[in-house]
């Protein structure tokens, strides 16, 4: 990196730090009298789009995206690709209002953290994976109900780029006892925002919204094909962008 994009990606740091110190302290006061929606849209999606504005004027990190058209009207589940916590911004600004399921540690972050409480976010205990499973279930069927959309990063974790991690199936069993379809989500946003490390690469980030996939069928049978057909829309996206070998490498692989 050079000693310029350094100079940019800490001015980048800091404003985000400093605009999330300022954000959150406004939002403990104003958010709770706000009602849901617009306090979602007070407290995340206008904040989130700044960070996403913040990476493109700074860093360099611009973006386009593709399938718009298959955003349906109501809400769903939203299975998307994980290889950073740009995707993470960009989702919660584009989507709203919307339920996401993370870390109950980033609860705990002063300001920010305390005013994403308010959100009603679906925050797990990864270190007790059945609880969270079932809290998963039933917070994020609430969820939908209430008409939110569900974010969930069925990796479980950033992956890196040139990497696919395998698909829980805790998504695609939301929607289909939900009765909803899911919206898959591929992109390759590791590349300019890497897993590791503080670096920032300009570039263009791909986002790629996929065909909205109906739960065919209840119980287990259903959940395993529709993670399964998710799945394979990511990966075989992922590979037509050049971001995973070819089937034949793989295979080989």
């Amino acid at each position: 990196m050079s000693t310029v994009q350094a100079i940019r990606t800490t001015l980048f740091y800091l404003l985000l730090s400093f605009s999330a110190f300022v954000w959150g302290t406004l939002s403990l006061f104003i958010a709770p009298l706000l009602p849901f929606r617009a306090r979602y849209r007070f407290v995340v999606q206008r904040w989130c789009r700044f960070a996403v504005w913040l990476a493109w004027v700074f860093v360099g990190v611009r973006y386009r995206i593709r399938g718009v058209e298959n955003i349906p009207e109501q809400p769903c589940v939203i299975l998307s690709k994980h290889q950073s916590t740009w995707e993470t911004f960009f989702l919660s600004g584009y989507f709203e209002p919307l339920s996401q399921v993370l870390k109950r540690e980033l609860l705990f972050v002063p300001f920010f953290g305390w005013a994403l409480a308010l959100l009603k976010p679906i925050a797990i205990d990864r270190s007790q994976p059945k609880i969270a499973l079932k809290q998963l279930a039933k917070q994020g069927h609430e969820r939908l109900q209430q008409g939110a959309w569900v974010l969930i990063f069925p990796e479980g974790t950033r992956i890196p780029t040139g990497q696919m991690g395998k698909f829980s199936r805790g998504g695609a069993a939301l929607a289909v006892n939900a009765k909803l379809p899911v919206l898959p989500i591929a992109h390759n946003a590791g590349h300019c925002w890497p897993k590791n490390g503080w670096a920032k690469h300009p570039g263009v980030i791909d986002v790629v919204i996929g065909p909205l996939m109906q739960p065919e069928g209840e119980g287990p049978r259903a959940i395993a094909e529709l993670n399964q057909r998710a799945e394979e829309w990511v990966i075989q996206t992922l590979r037509e962008m050049g971001e995973l070998p070819p089937q034949d490498q793989a295979d080989v692989a």
